[in-house]
């Protein structure tokens, strides 16, 4: 007969604070901690008859999460291999460590992220919700009686022989009065999703009206046994189903998987209505075990609203989400599973341990990436470029977080010009150089850049997109690593007069005195700082344009990101705008007459001006005004 009581060899008003302040950040952690117990428990009694030393007749396996609202109670119960009263003593009694006294002082003051591996915490986080804690157990070995265990908030405990006849551990948690949102079915049921639906062995929730409804159909199959039946009917042999998924996808062959099963996957796990545009199934068994699943879904240009999910898991046990010293920052952008068994995590199996092996895993992954972008860029360059545009933000920040990520893409980045062409680095210079002189032609707003556009479609120039946020540092980034090729990128509103300007004409030629006509402009406008030049361009109908070259520009983005400054304010600053005046447009040849006085010049170099600015970039409010102002004066001459 087992009658004992006594304190556990652990100060547990010094242990029970140390869980609650550094192991488990969050309270829920409790449940996955049960039942990840009660499947370990099932675990060993498979392993140990596969090795001849137990047996059990074919029993299914299962672990229930039983909810008593009116008794306040909530049970996890195993038929694993359960304890025997030495085993529970060891285990329970003594925190399965020894020199305990020592772990507490060592431990008191540290953080959660040090107290690393030393025993098996999992039970003793039911005291976060719990203020009485009851273990019923019955160990595999027959010999063995069942043991009882209580404790009342954790310190002291009391062991007693059990009337459990079944092997198996059952735990009941009495929860404490500050913690009844445990005792919400629907709040159980939301812990047992996110943490155990895909754990390796049946995971069942009842209620207690439901376990009810259970005994009283075993009770009536046992009796239409007895009475000769060869069965209980249908309704009362019906079964309620697990929570989880035994066989989640990722640890199946990739080749054994269907896109149908893949996408459905993907909805159920991240409940994303959209279908993934691709996904990379990774599966290894060496040098350490990992697999998982990794979908591409169709990003934001802005990086600032994406918010990806990547969950990662411990043989099939939900850990946490987006961690990074797994999954490197940029991959977070994705949604996806990884599965790591040998993920060397804390006690708590709530943080990673500092380990090379994270490195070569997160390695790894950024291997597996990098090698299907580059597969699907080699061998299936239309769909490619159909998912370019939804999957460039991901490529393009992932090259500037990871160096080692660029060198195995870069022959893959592709830019989309302003005709629907996805053309990588070299297609376009292969196309554009004799022109471009080995830059990249870019354009950031197509309809306020209309005017540019025109002229370098004429020159046969293809110009590409690159209007988000990240491109200006991701363009920098190309050119620090392209140096060797003297790789630029140049805006269109950039000084490319090589593509606009007739070469075949010098500015005197034109019949227009330039010297004049800049100092006129300059004089008229009251702008002593701009620069004014006078050439002819190409097209004659363009009377003007702004240019302004790619270095101060940069310059002008950088301060707005980092100032806050609105566009139209660069237009107070000394900006290194020029003024290009079109010496073969006809009304730029009339306000360079020297012979004929306009007493409209001066509006309508002003007004000419503020046309080419818009252009360019948008006018201030003040100049807008202005603008508007001056347009109805005009107009009213001309009536």
């Amino acid at each position: 007969m087992i009658n004992e009581k006594g304190n556990l060899s652990i100060n547990s008003e010094n242990i029970l604070p140390i869980i609650k302040k550094w192991l488990y950040s969050d309270t829920d952690i409790f449940l996955r901690e049960l039942v990840s117990n009660g499947v370990d428990a099932i675990t060993k009694l498979n392993r140990l008859e596969a090795a001849g030393e137990a047996e059990t007749a074919g029993d299914e396996f299962y672990v229930k999460v039983t909810l008593d609202k009116e008794a306040g109670t909530v049970v996890v119960s195993d038929n694993g291999i359960g304890m025997s009263a030495d085993e529970v003593m060891r285990y329970i009694n003594q925190i399965a460590f020894s020199g305990a006294t020592e772990f507490v002082e060592r431990y008191s003051a540290s953080s959660g992220a040090d107290i690393i591996g030393h025993f098996g915490l999992g039970f003793y986080s039911a005291f976060m919700v719990a203020q009485t804690v009851c273990i019923d157990t019955k160990s595999y070995n027959a010999g063995e009686p069942a043991v009882c265990w209580r404790s009342e908030g954790g310190v002291g405990f009391e062991m007693t022989d059990s009337d459990k006849t079944e092997r198996g551990t059952e735990i009941t948690l009495y929860i404490g009065d500050d913690s009844k949102e445990f005792l919400d079915e629907y709040r159980l049921r939301g812990i047992l999703r996110k943490y155990c639906s895909y754990m390796p062995v049946d995971i069942f929730f009842e209620t207690a009206g439901e376990k009810a409804n259970e005994e009283a159909a075993e009770e009536a199959e046992e009796d239409e046994a007895d009475e000769g039946n060869d069965g209980a009917s249908e309704d009362t042999k019906q079964k309620p189903s697990p929570i989880n998924n035994r066989s989640p996808l990722w640890n199946r062959k990739p080749g054994d998987c269907t896109d149908e099963e893949y996408k459905e996957f993907y909805h159920k796990a991240f409940t994303d209505f959209n279908d993934p545009l691709f996904w990379i199934h990774l599966n290894m068994d060496y040098p350490f075990r990992l697999k998982g699943i990794l979908y591409f879904p169709k990003l934001s240009h802005e990086l600032e609203s994406i918010e990806g999910q990547v969950k990662l898991y411990n043989n099939q046990v939900f850990i946490a989400e987006n961690i990074k010293e797994v999954i490197p920052e940029f991959l977070l952008l994705l949604k996806g599973v990884i599965d790591c068994p040998d993920l060397p995590l804390n006690v708590s199996r709530s943080a990673l341990q500092n380990d090379g092996f994270v490195t070569r895993m997160s390695s790894y992954i950024i291997k597996k990436v990098a090698d299907r972008i580059t597969d699907m860029h080699s061998n299936e360059r239309e769909e490619y470029n159909k998912y370019w545009d939804d999957i460039s933000p991901f490529i393009k920040y992932g090259c500037l977080r990871e160096n080692d990520f660029y060198e195995k893409v870069k022959d893959a980045l592709l830019f989309k010009t302003t005709k629907g062409e996805h053309l990588s680095a070299r297609e376009y210079l292969d196309k554009n150089t004799e022109k471009t002189d080995n830059r990249i032609v870019y354009v950031t707003d197509e309809k306020q850049q209309a005017q540019y556009l025109m002229l370098t479609d004429e020159q046969g120039v293809d110009a590409v997109m690159m209007g988000t946020r990240i491109d200006n540092p991701f363009m920098s980034y190309i050119e620090s690593r392209q140096m060797a090729d003297k790789l630029k990128f140049i805006r269109i509103d950039s000084d490319i007069s090589s593509i606009f300007k007739d070469s075949g004409e010098a500015g005197n030629e034109s019949g227009v005195n330039n010297e004049y006509l800049t100092e006129f402009f300059k004089k008229t406008l009251g702008k002593e700082k701009l620069e004014v030049k006078a050439e002819t361009l190409k097209n004659s109908q363009v009377p003007a344009i702004v240019v302004l070259s790619e270095e101060g520009r940069r310059m002008q983005e950088m301060a707005k990101m980092f100032k806050g400054m609105d566009s139209a304010m660069f237009g107070a600053m000394d900006s290194g705008e020029v003024l290009i005046l079109n010496t073969g447009n006809d009304l730029v040849k009339r306000l360079a007459d020297t012979e004929t006085e306009n007493p409209d010049a001066a509006l309508i170099c002003a007004h000419l001006y503020d046309l080419a600015v818009m252009s360019h970039r948008s006018l201030s409010a003040e100049d807008m005004n202005n603008f508007v102002a001056r347009s109805c004066e005009l107009m009213v001459k001309l009536m």
